[in-house]
């Protein structure tokens, strides 16, 4: 057994994928319930409740679910319900759709039984009207490696001197949680949930929620999952270009360095922006990459326990 998940706030998630699956449960269980607990957690202010919400305030969600034989299922700019990682999974299995946005989504939610909710904070809260009082806003922008364990880092501007927001009433992390399992019987799994960048323009979807940007799962083959700056993740459709990599025969480490090379190339790139990357191959061989140093990711096997792992940019981190 093996289990993936990106960032610092994914190490409890993939000990809760991992455990399931040691009791029996399915890969694609797993992912699901290492997912919600990310979802549920108040510290993690870019994934379910409590996250950051756009720029007009309002806080929506996009979530995706991919199993063994290729049956996926997805949601966007949900709003109201803590849970799109379990709507995207009643999408794959009670629908012959893939994907369900907005209002249709939602209605699917309610009439599926899923509970509505309040999903904002006063810690998202306080962050947004931060934002909204700023005159050139609250800018956030990719951590350097000697600033800390938080993913990104909150900056704004004072009399033409760059500051950062106080973060002592603050204890999250920010970015999306991607969670790749292969269970008991080889099958494979994928989920992603999130809720996107902060203060995004309303309406905006990222890479999560697309099949072959965010996640792909073959289980013939191998899953990938991504993390970071979407609009760089969808213009490569990263995910599904790693495990066809992977289907050519060519080893982990190899296709996740020609992912990011291509990243690299990418016209809009910038110096504040991240991708990372989890691939695991149908043989439990898993292997991670990322854009630039920072990234973060747990890893569980039958023979390591739950360790958390820094991947210093595209040096990437064995399975061994």
């Amino acid at each position: 057994m093996e289990a993936l998940a990106t960032w610092k706030h994914g190490f409890e998630p993939n000990r809760i994928s991992f455990a399931a699956m040691a009791d029996g449960l399915s890969a694609l269980d797993a992912v699901e319930r290492g997912a919600r607990y990310c979802e549920d957690d108040l510290t993690c202010m870019s994934v379910g409740s409590g996250a950051i919400p756009d720029e007009l305030g309002v806080l929506t969600l996009d979530a995706s679910i991919m199993d063994h034989d290729g049956n996926c299922g997805s949601v966007s700019f949900v709003q109201n319900y803590p849970h799109p990682i379990s709507i995207a999974r009643k999408v794959m299995e009670e629908t012959p759709h893939i994907m369900l946005a907005g209002v249709g989504a939602e209605k699917f939610a309610e009439h599926e039984g899923f509970t509505k909710s309040n999903l904002m904070t006063d810690a998202s809260q306080k962050l947004y009207e931060k934002w909204k009082e700023l005159p050139e806003g609250l800018n956030v922008r990719l951590r350097r490696s000697e600033e800390g364990e938080h993913e990104y880092v909150f900056e704004y501007s004072e009399n033409g001197n760059t500051k950062k927001l106080d973060r002592k009433s603050l204890n999250e992390s920010h970015d999306t949680i991607g969670l790749l399992a292969r269970d008991k019987n080889g099958k494979l799994s994928g989920a992603c949930t999130t809720s996107g960048l902060a203060f995004k323009m309303h309406g905006r979807v990222g890479d999560s929620p697309i099949i072959g940007a965010g996640l792909y799962v073959d289980g013939e083959v191998g899953a990938a999952v991504a993390t970071g700056n979407g609009e760089l993740v969808m213009r490569a459709c990263s995910a599904f270009h790693i495990v066809e990599m992977l289907r050519q025969g060519i080893e982990p480490e190899h296709a996740l360095l020609e992912a990011i090379s291509r990243i690299k190339k990418d016209k809009h790139l910038t110096d504040d922006m991240q991708v990372g990357f989890l691939v695991l191959r149908h043989d439990g061989f898993w292997w991670a990459g990322s854009l630039r140093e920072g990234y973060q990711f747990a890893a569980a096997t039958d023979s390591k326990q739950n360790t958390l792992f820094n991947c210093s940019g595209i040096s990437f981190t064995p399975a061994s």
